[in-house]
């Protein structure tokens, strides 16, 4: 500290008092101890759209398949002989959770190489209601996933026209083991 810094630290000191009890002094920390908000990674990458929504009535069953999928494997999924694999649930949730929860579960769901998912969003007694407009923007969602290769309305076991079944995409490792699983039998 040189001569000017410590003179002007002195003439800005030279009324305090020190403290009378300094035992009786507790400091404590921050009240203010909240943990900051993590940034969810995966959510960064979130692309499903929340924009202008066409309500699909409630008369219309959700469908929906992918340019080169067989009939064969629409007709299994939409009778339930497909056996799933994980659910979700999204009833009574807002949009916004919604859609986070729909997009960290197929990205999960696909990674741990799952085929076959139940999506569980409820009925709605009008056009209007909240699970009706839930299902019309899962039925977006889901059509914007690639790792969605079909989806339909889901068994009456399964919750009926408030659920639906999702097929998705092999995985790259089980297309390896299947063609590794196929080759052996043709040598």
């Amino acid at each position: 500290m040189n001569l000017d810094d410590k003179s002007l630290f002195l003439d800005a000191m030279e009324d305090v008092q020190p403290l009378k009890r300094c035992s009786d002094v507790k400091w404590y920390p921050n009240r203010n101890t909240r943990a900051p908000e993590r940034i969810d990674s995966l959510q960064l990458d979130n692309f499903l759209t929340t924009g202008f929504l066409d309500v699909i009535p409630l008369a219309t069953p959700l469908e929906f398949k992918r340019e080169g999928l067989q009939n064969g494997v629409i007709d299994k999924l939409r009778l339930g002989k497909y056996h799933h694999q994980a659910s979700l649930n999204l009833l009574r949730q807002p949009v916004e959770k919604c859609r986070q929860n729909v997009f960290a579960f197929i990205t999960q769901a696909h990674k741990e190489g799952l085929r076959n998912v139940l999506i569980v969003h409820g009925k709605g007694r009008d056009d209007n209601a909240h699970a009706n407009i839930i299902r019309s923007y899962l039925a977006r969602w889901l059509a914007e996933l690639d790792d969605v290769q079909a989806y339909c309305v889901a068994a009456a076991q399964h919750g009926g026209s408030g659920a639906c079944y999702v097929a998705l995409r092999k995985s790259s490792e089980a297309k390896r083991d299947n063609w590794e699983r196929h080759a052996k039998r043709s040598r």
